[in-house]
């Protein structure tokens, strides 16, 4: 074998430069550069960034105007659920007053036991049935009177209940859901027969015109 063929070829001029300029990319600054380029590239121009903001803008708008609009529904279902109720209330209310007169009958004529007994336990089941939509009656006798749950027909003397006591409750007043839906008819005690004619005498006094003196 001859020494020529043992001897590398020599290297041609800048062939060294141009491998180092080949030579690969470490991972960490590969990883740094793609990350670069990945931000670039997903940043929002100006325009777009304005848009985005706009329809954020919009959805807030929409849910506050959707949750507005639930809110208003149910107000005026329940406002529409309380008016019907209480003018079907108000239409029941004259069929429950000729309940209570028919049972008092019943007992006033000395009817059969058992009819009475089974007035009073329709009434009675009717009246539990109204109460679960809030109608509620309310007894006024011997309470004090109040003008804004009774109406006064008229005024008694008595010796045993005071100046605005309610004596006879003429008709039953009703409650739907804590409200007045019927006021209570009502006879109220004016006081003692004594006391009674002692205002009259001052009432009259009192309408008396003051008597003149001579000169005047």
């Amino acid at each position: 074998m001859s020494r020529s063929q043992g001897k590398h070829p020599p290297r041609a001029a800048g062939q060294g430069a141009a491998e180092t300029d080949h030579a690969p990319t470490p991972p960490l600054a590969a990883a740094a550069e793609a990350s670069a380029s990945a931000g670039a590239a997903q940043a929002p121009a100006p325009d777009q960034a304005a848009s985005i903001a706009q329809l954020q803008d919009q959805l807030l708008r929409l849910r506050a105007d959707f949750d507005n609009l639930r809110k208003r529904t149910l107000r005026e279902k329940t406002e529409l659920y309380d008016t019907a109720t209480y003018e079907l209330m108000l239409e029941l209310l004259p069929v429950l007053d000729h309940f209570q007169l028919g049972i008092q009958a019943a007992a006033a004529h000395q009817a059969d036991q058992q009819i009475q007994d089974g007035w009073r336990l329709i009434y009675e089941q009717l009246m539990t049935v109204l109460g679960k939509f809030g109608l509620q009656p309310f007894n006024s006798e011997q309470q004090v009177f109040d003008p804004a749950r009774h109406d006064a027909l008229s005024c008694l003397a008595s010796e045993t209940a005071a100046e605005g006591t309610v004596l006879n409750q003429i008709r039953c007043g009703y409650m739907l859901r804590n409200k007045l839906l019927r006021p209570a008819q009502v006879v109220v005690s004016s006081g003692p027969q004594e006391s009674v004619a002692q205002s009259a005498g001052q009432q009259a006094a009192d309408s008396q015109p003051a008597p003149t003196t001579e000169g005047e």
